[in-house]
């Protein structure tokens, strides 16, 4: 019999299997919080079940295959596959740890995640190297998973620290919908990681029937809508999905989308050097937000080889976000992260596969 991927199973589903079921419980402690590397580690099972678990499935879906390293404590990660595929996933330092005069700790440092959800991308962006390699497959809700658990256990992030997720690395998040809503479940459970949905956010590039769908699963994660454009017809030649779904459809999906009281839905603005960054379209993202409680996030583009787009200039991106506030939009500069490795997604995938081809 085949060997499954333990990590694709939720609670419920190992509970349903491994009588009694109270022993789910236990296995996803010493999965999640105790990080173990083999069932062996399972002090608390009998010997039995700890090789019926070994029999049957296997622990390591993903194996660290690359890792870089940034200045600014950024770490872009390469994950090799079963299969021989790869896929990324990026550790953000968020905010550093911080202690008293005493040395006293007063805050833990506070870290955010960027996660895959495909091997490749068929929505094809102009400005995006992942989609450039095609699309290969979906990954399983355990692969997704497991670049957490990996990330966490590689920098001794303790099972406590909670950590932020973004579904914003390699693929649409809302195309594998099944195994990503699977995903938020696993993770939002008690005896695993026990990651808040309201500290996961899913990024789509705008498939608006796909936002309704998630929006009526209420999983109560955050939404992220890459926008980068306020004109269909300069949408569309960015981003060729926005044939199937415009600006308009989008829109109407984000209204209807239940969020927190709290909380906003992220518009993520790519700006591109003399493509999106001028005046008249700080005025119509204004006009287009209007009625949303909404937060623009801007992002420098992060150049690639074989590019056809630039970095924007400092005093564009200020004054873009300049007027958005002036107007009454929140809106911020993220500040950009790990320009020094390859930290724009499928970077470290396509050094790699020209490494190999060397």
């Amino acid at each position: 019999m085949e060997k499954q991927n333990i990590f694709d199973l939720s609670k419920e589903e190992l509970s349903e299997i491994i009588k009694p079921a109270f022993r789910a419980k236990q296995i996803y402690q010493w999965l999640y919080q105790k990080y173990v590397n083999s069932f062996d580690e399972m002090k608390n099972l009998p010997k039995e079940l700890k090789d019926q678990l070994e029999a049957q499935y296997y622990l390591d879906p993903l194996v660290i295959a690359k890792v870089e390293e940034s200045r600014d404590g950024s770490k872009k990660y390469l994950f090799a596959l079963k299969d021989g595929n790869t896929v990324e996933s990026v550790l953000l330092p968020m905010k550093q740890e911080q202690n008293d005069e005493e040395g006293k700790l007063i805050h833990h440092t506070r870290y955010t995640i960027c996660i895959s959800s495909q091997v490749g991308c068929k929505i094809g962006c102009a400005f995006c190297l992942t989609g450039k390699s095609g699309f290969k497959r979906n990954l399983t809700a355990g692969e997704i998973t497991s670049q957490i658990l990996m990330i966490k256990r590689d920098n001794a992030i303790a099972e406590n620290r909670r950590v932020n997720i973004v579904y914003m690395g390699m693929g649409e998040p809302l195309d594998n919908l099944a195994n990503v809503s699977k995903a938020v479940r696993i993770f939002t459970d008690i005896d695993g990681l026990s990651i808040s949905p309201r500290r996961q956010t899913i990024s789509t590039s705008g498939l608006s029937s796909q936002i309704e769908k998630l929006g009526l699963m209420e999983l109560g994660v955050l939404l992220a809508i890459s926008l980068h454009a306020v004109d269909d017809e300069l949408r569309q030649t960015l981003m060729p999905i926005n044939k199937a779904y415009n600006i308009e459809s989008i829109i109407n999906a984000v209204k209807a989308f239940p969020i927190d009281a709290r909380k906003r839905v992220m518009f993520e603005y790519l700006v591109m050097k003399g493509v999106n960054d001028d005046q008249k379209s700080a005025r119509k993202l204004v006009k287009l937000l209007h009625g949303i409680k909404s937060k623009v996030n801007l992002i420098y583009f992060n150049p690639h080889v074989g590019s056809e787009f630039a970095r924007p200039l400092e005093k564009d991106m200020i004054a873009f976000q300049q007027y958005l506030v002036d107007h009454g939009v929140l809106c911020t500069i993220r500040q950009s992260k790990g320009l020094d490795i390859s930290a724009a997604c499928g970077q470290l995938k396509d050094k790699e596969k020209n490494n190999d081809n060397a």
